[in-house]
């Protein structure tokens, strides 16, 4: 798939889900918040209660960007620990390496911080980890492997190149974008993260299935 293609498939997927998955969904969403064509601009009709449930956990699925059997495995093991499910299974996900790179500043986008851990750029204590679902402790140090911090992409993130498009860090991150590392210093609450879900729908869309 073309770069363009891409674009415009995460636009229009954005568009459905109501929610920007990137950068460029954002600023074409904001021109533009209605579908293409002389319907467009009509109002959806009312959603059945299962449709809202899943459209909710698709948006939480496009956020991370992740398959619909990590999601599962991620809500299974929520639901095991205490507290609340919806949102015990986002502060999961938000441990994910990809996840923390992303907020880190190190990446501009979902799946650009995913391609910077797969192509083994990303090291956590001092050892190359290639998964972006590695699940990173309170206390670990995230950051770029020496040799791979004069790349075109790290020079433009620890310039702060990634700012205007990302939230600010969130309190359960420390960064030093310049030495391109952040270090997880606790494990994140649900309402810092800066992911848009009604997380109890998610549940609720599981739970009755």
């Amino acid at each position: 798939m073309s770069t363009t293609s891409r674009t415009r498939s995460q636009t229009r997927r954005s568009r459905a889900l109501g929610i920007a998955l990137t950068p460029k969904a954002a600023r074409y969403l904001e021109k533009r918040p209605y579908g293409p064509g002389q319907h467009g601009r009509t109002k959806r009709k009312s959603d059945s209660d299962y449709a809202v449930r899943l459209r909710e956990k698709q948006r939480l699925r496009a956020q991370y960007g992740i398959r619909e059997k990590q999601l599962v495995i991620a809500f299974k093991e929520a639901r095991r620990q205490d507290g609340l499910t919806g949102e015990n299974l986002v502060e999961l996900l938000e441990m994910r390496l990809d996840s923390l790179v992303l907020r880190a500043g190190f990446a501009r986008t979902t799946a650009q911080a995913r391609q910077l851990v797969v192509h083994r750029h990303i090291l956590v204590d001092g050892k190359i980890v290639d998964r972006p679902s590695f699940r990173v402790k309170p206390g670990q140090l995230i950051h770029v492997k020496e040799r791979s911090e004069g790349l075109e992409p790290f020079q433009v993130a620890a310039a702060g190149g990634h700012a205007e498009v990302l939230p600010n860090v969130p309190g359960y991150l420390e960064v030093e974008l310049d030495k391109l590392q952040a270090r997880l210093v606790r494990r994140p609450k649900r309402a810092e993260v800066p992911v848009t879900c009604e997380v109890q729908l998610v549940v609720e869309y599981y739970s009755g299935r």
